[in-house]
């Protein structure tokens, strides 16, 4: 009798160089919250700072990351195939967002409403270009919302206790109306706005996103900030959101070579050394 013949699975293994990009990767995205670098920059806890943003605020900072996270979309479904890339000057973002946070905090909370979409939109530029630098072909619609993800990643700061890493979560929690946003768009454009699957993904990334803008907005309401210091929180929100998009679209692009299941396993492993 002909024993049968076993099928040998082949494991991947990281190259030395792409072991090193995860491992970035995992420090970006399971580092610092913003939260946490905001109250090292200021002096002063995150429940502290919060209490300098007034009651009557989380309105019109919902209202302002809603007219953000609008014009992003648009800017995002317009990109061209490595539009982002060649062109990628993560300085350049950084010093515009520098001077747009330096006008906001010259004019308060009330600024937020005009800095903001501004704001957003050129960090999203600068995530467009670490994306394409990355591989992402910037006219398929699910790489470009993949940018507007990015907004939506950031680490919760405690970094190797938790079962599940805040990235892998966050990224599960927006996969299916990820996808259906990328569908929509892919069969109809931005056609309508207003369609219930981008709605749906829009408020996904908003969540996240406007708790980290009311976090930047309180520390910039502190006697210390104004003008100077909504530049320099400016400067370390875009800096927050350039690591978290590197790590982002790193994982990714390894993904994409390895696979998303032995990827995902080998984060794991880094995360909890």
């Amino acid at each position: 009798m002909t024993s049968p013949v076993t099928q040998l699975r082949i494991v991947p293994a990281l190259s030395p160089q792409d072991m090193f990009d995860l491992r970035l990767a995992v420090a970006n995205l399971e580092g610092s919250s913003l939260a946490v670098t905001l109250a090292n920059k200021v002096g002063m806890p995150v429940e502290s700072l919060m209490r300098f943003l007034p009651q009557r605020a989380q309105s019109s900072i919902g209202t302002a990351v809603d007219a953000a996270l609008q014009q992003c979309l648009r800017v995002a479904l317009a990109f061209k195939p490595n539009s982002g890339g060649s062109n990628f000057s993560r300085g350049s973002h950084t010093f515009t967002t520098a001077v747009t946070g330096a006008v906001g905090g010259f004019f308060g909370l009330p600024g937020l409403a005009v800095e903001l979409p501004i704001t957003t939109t050129v960090m999203l530029h600068s995530i467009a270009g670490i994306a394409a630098s990355q591989g992402e072909d910037l006219s398929n619609p699910e790489s470009a919302l993949a940018c507007l993800e990015v907004l939506a990643l950031g680490p919760e700061g405690k970094r190797g206790e938790a079962l599940e890493s805040a990235y892998y979560a966050t990224r599960a929690a927006l996969a299916q109306v990820a996808r259906d946003a990328a569908a929509y768009v892919a069969q109809k454009g931005l056609a309508k706005e207003g369609a219930p699957a981008l709605v749906s993904f829009l408020s996904r990334i908003a969540a996240r996103f406007g708790i980290e803008v009311s976090e930047k907005a309180a520390a910039q309401l502190i006697p210390i900030a104004g003008a100077a210091g909504g530049l320099a929180l400016n400067v370390l929100f875009t800096n927050h959101f350039q690591r978290i998009a590197f790590g982002h679209f790193t994982v990714r692009r390894l993904e994409r070579r390895y696979g998303a299941e032995f990827i995902r396993a080998q984060y794991e492993l880094v995360r909890r050394k």
